[in-house]
Order: structure tokens, then sequence, then C-alpha cells
């Protein structure tokens, strides 16, 4: 008797918790550390990839967009595979990809495999990212070890942002570009041993159907306005190549909107759209990333062919404005709980217009501590905007879309890097000229990132309001009634 009143009397426990969680997050995290790292450690590498493979300025541009344009297109898909067929065993996949296409990377005889082995990458780290989430959301069942899990995986990105020019400088200039990939393989055979080993398999109650027709859909479209932009200042802005690429796109897009509404599970939610917070955080991804790729673009260039720096002095410098990063993301993340998105959106979109336009009249003798601060106030602003995105497209909707909501906010990051290099490295880039004509030419490409900050202040005032919000509701009870 005295056994059963206690069983009544007792509170109801909570779910058990996996004694080896903390192991399997560093493990998550190991995965999120080579794919940010591999993004802004290349870019510190294009100068030297370009002497030596004999690259022109838009084949830099596509080592770099290959990689994010895949990326951009799979993420989605890549998650919704996972729940279905099991996110360790994706994850595992993914890793072995990841770390085959960065082994190919490493040996690439020309430009043209290294970017096609880039691509290889990319369909490796769309497996990565958002499977390594799902798995750390199954792993903490308790909801305050949950969020401190998802503070830690967020300031990972932080950190490999911060490494990334500095370790891969001192790898270009010590031992050669090729080595910027060797880092990823190592590290790549460990995680998947280590998955094997400590990471269950887990699936999704009800995963989400594939949809190939609207995976081809987004591919064309991001891929033909990519090429179009990358090829333009050659073929001719109003070539009929160009055109006919941004009509190939334009024809994709009417596709995609008539097309996903009839599907029961849709590759992209459409109906989102009509969430003033939700198509704003789209716009604001796009637009800060955009800016991001664009100032790692133009300042690896300068740096090294205006000033004349070698590759490790160069991420050096690149240094303040990452660290900066690290720092203020966590401090937004905080306020973002605390007053909303609000403040963070336009601390964030005014700094990255205010250090893009202290850069938009440098020269190879601009001093050395205009250059830094300039970094230190994109850092902030950088830092600032990027927590609040997911924040902003999920606020008003119903916990069942959060997921695909942030899902969707996160491949618009990826589109907006993509764009980024190509608009910026198409406008904003001389193939050849002295160090003046080198540093002048990226003119423009910083007025198009003072823009892109421009934007975020305007998107924070119009995306926060009542009104805004009031549409996620309403989004929101539309699929309640579904």
């Amino acid at each position: 008797m005295a056994s059963a009143i206690e069983t009544e009397t007792a509170p109801a426990r909570e779910p058990r918790q996996n004694p080896r969680r903390y192991l399997v997050l560093a493990i998550c995290c190991s995965s999120l550390f080579i794919v940010g790292l591999d993004n802004t450690i290349v870019n510190v590498a294009l100068p030297t990839m370009r002497e030596d493979l004999h690259a022109s300025i838009p084949e830099l541009q596509w080592t770099v967009d290959a990689y994010t344009l895949v990326l951009a297109s799979l993420l989605i898909l890549s998650g919704s595979t996972a729940d279905r067929l099991g996110r360790a065993r994706i994850f595992k996949v993914g890793l072995a990809l990841f770390t085959l296409g960065s082994l190919l990377c490493s040996l690439a005889p020309s430009v043209e495999l290294l970017i096609a082995f880039r691509m290889l990458q990319a369909i490796g780290g769309s497996m990565l990212n958002p499977v390594a989430m799902s798995i750390i959301r199954n792993t903490f069942t308790n909801a305050r070890e949950r969020a401190q899990a998802i503070g830690v995986w967020g300031g990972v990105i932080g950190l490999s942002m911060a490494l990334g020019p500095v370790l891969g400088g001192a790898l270009v200039e010590g031992i050669g570009w090729r080595s910027i990939f060797w880092v990823n393989v190592p590290v790549g055979l460990a995680v998947i041993v280590l998955t094997a080993r400590y990471v269950a398999e887990s699936r999704a109650p009800h995963a989400r159907r594939p949809d190939p027709v609207g995976q081809v859909l987004v591919l064309v479209i991001l891929a033909s306005v990519t090429y179009a932009i990358i090829e333009a200042p050659e073929a001719g802005w109003l070539s009929s190549q160009t055109l006919g690429l941004f009509a190939l796109s334009a024809a994709a897009l009417g596709a995609l909107v008539l097309y996903e509404p009839r599907r029961r599970d849709p590759l992209i939610e459409l109906r989102f759209f009509r969430s003033a917070p939700f198509s704003g955080a789209t716009l604001i991804a796009v637009s800060a990333f955009l800016a991001l790729s664009g100032f790692l673009f133009l300042n690896t260039l300068y740096l090294q062919q205006a000033r004349g720096l070698s590759p490790l002095e160069a991420g050096l410098y690149m240094l303040p404005m990452a660290v900066t990063t690290v720092v203020v993301g966590p401090l937004s993340g905080r306020a973002v709980g605390r007053v909303g998105s609000r403040p963070s959106l336009l601390l964030g979109g005014a700094g990255i217009a205010i250090g893009a336009l202290m850069l938009t009249g440098v020269t190879p003798t601009t001093p050395h501590a205009w250059l830094i601060a300039a970094y230190v106030i994109f850092g902030l602003g950088f830092g600032a905007v990027n927590p609040p995105i997911t924040n902003t497209a999920v606020s008003g909707m119903p916990p069942a879309q959060a997921g695909v909501a942030a899902a969707i906010a996160s491949t618009s990051r990826q589109v907006g890097a993509s764009l980024g290099i190509a608009l910026v490295g198409a406008v904003g880039v001389a193939s050849s000229g002295g160090p003046a004509a080198l540093a002048a030419a990226g003119h423009t490409g910083w007025w198009i990132v003072a823009l892109c900050g421009a934007l975020v202040v305007l998107l924070a005032f119009v995306t926060t309001t009542r009104a805004a919000l009031d549409t996620a509701m309403a989004v929101g009870g539309l699929e309640a009634e579904a």
C-alpha cells in the first residue's frame, strides 16, 4: 500500500535525459564548425587560387557560389529526407560526402574541377546543419538544456567565422591554398566514427513527403539568376544570354507559385509569405548575408591585391570584424528575448550600412585605423542582425509551423550569400590594373553592401509592428482551420 501511495503522490517524471547528450552536442557542433569554417577560409585563399589555377574573376565567384548555391537549394530537402529515412544515417552520409569533396578540392588540377568538387562538398554540407539541429532537439528533452545547447550551437558559427580568415591565411601562406581543405578531412572522419558510436537514430513521426518538382524549380530559379549575374559583365547585361536566363528564372518562379499550393507537403510553404514578419525576415536574411558575402569577397581582393598584404595579414585585418560578431551575437540574442527583434535589427542594419559607407572611398593608402573602425562597425551590425532573423520569421507562427519557417529563413541566408558574391563580383571587382584602380573598382560594391544595410533598417520598422504580427497570426489561423 505504501508503495502505491508513493506512486500516486510522486511528481510526474521528465523524459529520461541522454547521459551522453553533451557529447552528441559536441559532435553536431563539429559539423557546423567545419561547414562554417569552409565559407570564410576559402575567401582568404581566392587570390592565391586565381594565380595558381589561372582563374578569372567569374571563376573565382563560382568557387564560392557553386557551394552556397547548391547548399541553399538542398537544405529543406535534406532536412525532410533525414526526418523520413533517419537523422543519424543522413548525417553520416553528409559527413562522408563533405569529407570526400574536401579531399578532392585539395587535389583539383583545374578551377573547373575545383568548382565541381565544391558542389559535392555542398551536397554533403546540406545534410549537416539542418539535420544536426534536429538531432540536438531530439537529444535534449529538457527545455532549459535545449535552449542552452542551441545557444552553444549558435556560438560555434561565430567561432568558425573568427578563426576562418586567420587560419586560412596562415595555411595559405605557410603551406598553400590546398591545405585549407585538408582541415576538413580528419575532422570529418572523426565525426563519422563518433556519430556511428554515440548518436542514436531518430525519425519524425510524420515526415514530409518528397517534392522533386518543387526542388528542381527552386534550383532552376537560383542557378539561372546567379549564372546571369556572374556572366553578365562579359556577355552583356542586355545580351540574349543574360535576358534569357532572367526569363527562365521568372518562368520557374511562376511555375513554383502555381504548383506548390496544390501539394499536400510542398517544399516551400508559400502561404507563409502572407505573414509580414516571415516575408520581412526572409528579405532581411538575404540582405544581411548578401552584405556579409560581399564584404568578405571585396575585402579579400582589396587587402591582398590593392594593398599587397599576405593572406595571413589579410586574415588578421578581418579578425576584428569576426571577433565583434562573436561578442555581439549572444548579446543581441538576449536582447531579442527581452525587448523583441526591432532594436537588434535596427542596430544591425545601421552597423552594416555605416561600416560599408566608410569603405566606399577606400584607396591603397587608406589609414589602417579607418579600416579597422569600419570592420568593427560592420561586425557590430552583422552580429546584431543575425540572431533576430529566425525569431522574426517564426513570430506569431504556431509551433507546428516554426520548424519549416526557420528552415526557409536558413535557406534565405544561403541565397543571400550566393547573390552577394555574384552581384558584388559582377559590378565591384576589376580583373586588372594597378592598386589604385583595383581599390576604386570596389567602390560600387561597397555601395551595394551599404544599401543592404539600409534595407534591413527599413524592414525592421515594417515587420515588427502590431499590424505585421497580426498577419502572422492570420497565417497561423489558416493552418489551424486546415
